[in-house]
């Protein structure tokens, strides 16, 4: 899931990730909850954050049995973050021209973008795009 805030979007990075990786948060959808419950609840969760207008942009299967990953859209109502270090290792905001740098790969760019497979690429692509 993707959440912005005055132009800027939140990345995280997990301690397995390789150095300098930020990608899109993630968590799961609890039973009976809503795909949009769960995207403001685990924002919440791992950075703190309260959002507002979650928005389902895309689909990929996830590689165990039963799972499929969802990717969402969400407009955070602060950019004050409370890391879950339990979660993640870091998370920050990120400018379009630093995404739009890390898509690239210019050695440059102040993070890796996550891999071209991922679904995270995916929402960082349309976000860049601005298919939201």
């Amino acid at each position: 899931m993707l959440a912005e805030h005055d132009g800027r979007l939140l990345l995280g990075r997990q301690p397995q990730y390789p150095a300098g990786r930020y990608s899109a948060l993630a968590g799961f959808v609890e039973p009976g909850e809503s795909i949009e419950a769960a995207v403001a609840r685990e924002l919440k969760e791992e950075a703190g954050i309260a959002v507002r207008d979650v928005r389902y942009l895309c689909s990929q299967p996830w590689p165990f049995p039963s799972s499929l990953m969802i990717g969402a859209w969400a407009e955070a109502i602060d950019k004050s973050l409370t890391i879950d270090t339990n979660e993640l290792e870091d998370a920050r905001w990120f400018s379009r021209d630093e995404v739009l740098a890390a898509l690239a790969q210019d050695p440059d760019a102040c993070f890796q973008a996550p891999p071209h497979w991922a679904i995270a690429r995916t929402l960082l692509e349309s976000w860049v795009d601005g298919l939201k």
